[in-house]
């Protein structure tokens, strides 16, 4: 099926991908976006093989290469003693394994790309600074001008799209925090590998570090669990909570708590996960990225799933009447997510153990080669959709 129009709400990295995605199927878009202009939102992302060859095949990879670093290797390491528990290795070796790039940048970094491209295409229309009142197609073209076939919501974890779809996933709040913030390369200690990613392993906590190449600097996020959180979405962290930061890292390393206490404007990020439902209901109206399934960043691919669902969904339409379409999508999706979410909960309680589990954990991953380390992500980072 030929859709004639589609209207995307949220211009975040899964709207924007998803406008290109349907343009490379020669089908135009209108995305509705209530900010008046796209900032800087966030700070580092890991953009995993999945996902550059999809970026690649959009013609936006190309735009990130002069701005990236791709890590050579990315580890991970005893929060207590900084010593390398185990590797997996990145760079060329990822290229030729995968056949795609693994690269780290600034989130704005990506997004700005996506955004240029979205201007230059003409089958795309952005309207920023267009708040949606009421859900359905009705109410998005008294904002467009123009009637839509299909309504996509990509409007993230409190997506209002969910509204038009009954029994649609709901949103919670995980038990854990994030903490992000950044350091100039001037200040970094030299136990921060300025040729990968380390991930800092501990009770209940752990601690990821790369290098941005945009800030000659490093983007940290501390992520802790059974904390509370009495705010829905990032604020500067006070000093109450940094308070708390540092209590959820006690019996650290002291270079590693001596950069928690030294952090400069850390964000403070209450983790919220959707739970199951639907993602589209049978007609109109379908979800992508973090509306439909935001899940905790364990395993790195909250940015590259919602890149994929963006491209699923694009192919599917092209395949199948609509309803059939977004039942077709609505499957695949839900399974690619439900495996990704699983290996996300594992590598929470590898990263997060404590006493003997966190011993047996140190044992095993430190006698298994980097071979097959690797083997193990060959589904996730080896994924092509279409396939």
């Amino acid at each position: 099926m030929s859709l004639s129009r589609v209207t995307i709400v949220g211009a975040g990295i899964a709207g924007l991908t998803a406008a290109l995605a349907f343009a490379r199927q020669g089908i135009p878009s209108d995305i509705v976006e209530q900010a008046p202009q796209l900032g800087e939102v966030g700070a580092g992302l890991q953009l995993s093989p999945n996902a550059t060859r999809v970026l690649a095949s959009l013609g936006v990879l190309s735009d990130l290469r002069d701005h990236w670093i791709e890590p050579e290797v990315i580890r991970l390491s005893d929060g207590h003693n900084l010593r390398e528990i185990t590797a997996v290795p990145a760079g060329v070796f990822a290229r030729e394994r995968w056949g795609s790039p693994y690269g780290v940048l600034h989130r704005s970094t990506l997004q700005q790309a996506l955004f240029r491209h979205v201007l230059n295409q003409p089958l795309c229309r952005l309207h920023l600074g267009q708040r949606v009142h009421g859900v359905g197609r009705a109410a998005l073209q008294s904002i467009t001008g123009h009637a839509t076939d299909l309504v996509v919501g990509a409007d993230g974890v409190w997506s209002t799209t969910r509204e038009a779809i009954d029994n649609a996933p709901s949103v919670s709040f995980s038990g854990n925090i994030a903490w992000r913030f950044t350091i100039p390369n001037a200040e970094a200690p030299g136990f921060l590998a300025r040729d990968g990613v380390t991930a800092f392993l501990g009770p209940r906590a752990h601690l990821v570090c790369y290098p941005l190449k945009e800030i000659d600097g490093f983007n940290l996020v501390a992520i802790a669990a059974g904390t509370k959180a009495d705010d829905a979405w990032a604020i500067t962290a006070d000093s109450a909570r940094r308070a708390m930061l540092l209590e959820q890292f006690s019996g650290w390393h002291r270079d590693l708590r001596t950069i928690l206490a030294g952090a400069r404007v850390p964000t403070f990020w209450p983790l919220y996960q959707a739970s199951d439902g639907r993602w589209q209901n049978g007609k109109d109206t379908v979800l992508i990225g973090d509306a439909a399934h935001a899940m905790m960043p364990f395993s790195a691919q909250g940015a590259a799933m919602a890149i994929e669902d963006a491209y699923s969904l694009s192919y599917h339409v092209t395949k199948a009447p609509l309803e059939d379409a977004l039942a077709a999508y609505e499957t695949e999706r839900k399974a690619r997510a439900t495996r990704v979410r699983a290996r996300g909960d594992f590598n929470r309680m590898a990263y997060h153990a404590r006493g003997p589990i966190r011993l047996a954990r140190n044992i095993v991953l430190s006698i298994r080669s980097p071979e097959r380390l690797a083997a193990d992500l060959d589904w996730l980072y080896g994924h092509q959709i279409g396939h």
